[in-house]
């Protein structure tokens, strides 16, 4: 999979902006302000509906401008000439509005999974140091690559437990919770254990499958011989035991534990006002050797087990045939010099890489292709 032309209207600096893109290496180089990283999380976010910088939709818009565009056309693969059009109109404030083949869509992420990304940036430090929040994200950016249909259940889950503590901080300013209250939190429990097995069961799948490509990734890029390792690590015992077990775990059996853990867990969630039980509050744990990587790995040993984590998402993907676009934003500029060649040498078959570095010299040589300029948020190819 590879992107020949993106096209931004007032997206972050740029008022319009016009890129033809090449399969192979694509080096994005400017003085830092200048847009580069916005180029990238245009694409990311055409890509993933998210953005890994800001939370909200308004940072997106030119200041000044009402809504912001970003279009793009991407070809199936290098021996598969395939081509979507993809267009999503970002809307501040209201729904987001999609095209794909100039065809209007339902829902602005109908267009997920038309383009698919796996994208390195200075923040995935946070995956190794971060809170639990930052981890859980990282591996529902990969669920979601893998089955973009899950977006929609995250979605409904996000809303639920929405909706949920809402009633729940409610119960707990008064008090009490009343037989009306009760009667529409069974309501919300019960979605909740529907659409949290799903998440549940999908992380699962895929930290199982994950774990032995982080740890191949681990040990091409970090000049040690520790193993790296990915534990899915659900609040709740019992459900954490039932996924480790023998048994094939299963929605129908993750919701009635999840619905379990609600029923035990329900007078304490309304005396505190917040939801306690759920996917939302589990972790990811990560490790080296035999140490967890937080509070313990040096700051080259997360960098490496950051970098190896969006590697190994990227050869999971192309095992089962999926060839995403790798997005490697200011990277190399936080690595030494073996880890910018051991990282280089592990990119260099993608279909198409897109890469920005405030100098060309930061980018190791092997990564050679098309190369742009990035000044006051305009480009040009050099």
């Amino acid at each position: 999979m590879y992107i020949t032309d993106v096209e931004l209207v007032d997206f972050r600096n740029y008022e319009q902006a016009n890129l033809e893109f090449a399969p192979g290496v694509n080096v994005l180089t400017g003085q830092n302000g200048q847009g580069k990283t916005n180029i990238v999380e245009a694409v990311a976010y055409l890509a993933t509906m998210t953005s890994h910088r800001v939370s909200l939709d308004a940072p997106l818009v030119r200041r000044g401008a009402e809504r912001a565009v970003v279009r793009a056309r991407v070809v199936a693969g290098l021996n598969d000439r395939r081509v979507l059009t993809l267009e999503l109109e970002i809307n501040p404030g209201a729904a987001n509005r999609a095209q794909l083949n100039r065809a209007p869509q339902r829902r602005a992420r109908d267009l997920l999974g038309a383009l698919r990304v796996v994208a390195f940036t200075p923040d995935d430090l946070g995956l190794v140091q971060g809170d639990p929040a930052q981890r859980r994200d990282a591996v529902d950016d990969v669920v979601v690559t893998r089955w973009p249909r899950l977006a929609g259940v995250k979605a409904d889950y996000d809303k639920v437990i929405r909706q949920r503590n809402a009633l729940l901080k409610t119960a707990a300013a008064r008090g009490r919770l009343d037989t009306e209250a009760a009667a529409t939190l069974d309501v919300w429990d019960a979605q909740l254990a529907s659409f949290g097995s799903e998440i549940v069961l999908a992380r699962a799948a895929t930290i199982t499958d994950l774990a032995p490509h982080l740890m191949a990734s681990y040990q091409a890029i970090a000049p040690a011989n520790d193993a790296a390792m990915a534990v899915y690590a659900p609040r709740q015992e019992t459900l954490r035991g039932y996924l480790r077990g023998d048994d094939s775990p299963t929605s129908v059996d993750i919701a009635a534990l999840l619905r379990e853990s609600l029923a035990e867990r329900r007078a304490d969630e309304v005396r505190r006002g917040i939801s306690l039980v759920g996917p939302h509050r589990d972790e990811i744990e990560l490790s080296i050797g035999e140490l967890p990587a937080k509070g313990y790995a040096s700051h080259g040993e997360a960098w490496s087990l950051a970098l190896a984590w969006r590697l190994a998402a990227f050869n999971l993907l192309r095992a089962e045939g999926i060839e995403p676009v790798l997005l490697l934003d200011d990277v190399f500029a936080e690595l030494d010099t073996t880890r910018r060649a051991r990282l280089a040498d592990e990119v260099v078959a993608a279909e198409q890489t897109i890469i920005t570095a405030a100098v060309r010299e930061d980018v190791p040589p092997s990564l050679s292709g098309h190369n742009f300029l990035v000044q006051a948020g305009s480009v040009k190819e050099v």
